[in-house]
């Protein structure tokens, strides 16, 4: 008898719930390219964009990728994606800029990096775009705030945008239509575990 009220109950409240998803999907009518930014100090910014690349592959879409800081080694990701006609992967990074400690060669491959990836942003047979670490780029100044906004809002209607990297700057989180901040609570290489295949490389 207390099984089968609780179950009436349980019931009860998934029916409420979907009244009110419903109601939301209703309203949802519009249909065009969505910028997506995945930013904050906590691990999975680029794996989340790289979920979306499998996705979107699994709709029959092309894919451009830019990597901008990533660069001075290979990735399971890259190694994976690069098996699909469907993909331009673009590795364009030098490395991280801790790594480098060159200003002047950090900015030469950043501006190298955008110059490919204004191409990508006007080319509507790229259905998702991947600007991987632009955050940070535009954090050091790479390459001038203004120009991306711009490119950014110019782009083909239909076309998605994800674009990764801590300290996102404020103005391309105004323009971007979902934003999600990762948050570090734990990460295994506090507790001096390498970067592990498959995990972070």
């Amino acid at each position: 008898m207390g099984d089968s009220a609780g179950n009436e109950r349980h019931r009860a409240r998934m029916q409420r719930k979907k009244a009110v998803v419903d109601a939301k999907i209703a309203t949802a009518t519009v249909e065009r390219g969505v910028l997506v930014v995945n930013t904050g100090n906590g691990k999975g910014k680029s794996s989340s964009a790289f979920g979306m690349v499998a996705r979107a592959l699994g709709h029959g879409m092309r894919v451009g990728i830019v990597q901008f800081i990533k660069g001075s080694f290979s990735t399971g990701e890259e190694a994976f994606f690069r098996r699909f006609p469907e993909v331009a992967y673009h590795v364009m990074g030098e490395g991280f800029t801790w790594e480098t400690q060159d200003h002047e060669r950090d900015t030469r491959a950043a501006l190298a990096a955008w110059d490919l990836s204004k191409q990508l942003l006007t080319d509507a047979c790229f259905q998702l775009v991947v600007l991987d670490e632009l955050n940070i780029v535009l954090k050091y100044c790479y390459i001038p705030l203004g120009e991306v906004l711009e490119a950014l809002r110019a782009r083909p209607a239909s076309q998605h945008v994800v674009v990764t990297g801590r300290a996102a700057p404020p103005e391309l989180i105004e323009i971007a239509d979902t934003v999600t901040e990762m948050n570090v609570i734990k990460h295994a290489f506090a507790a001096g575990i390498r970067a592990q295949k498959g995990i972070e490389l």
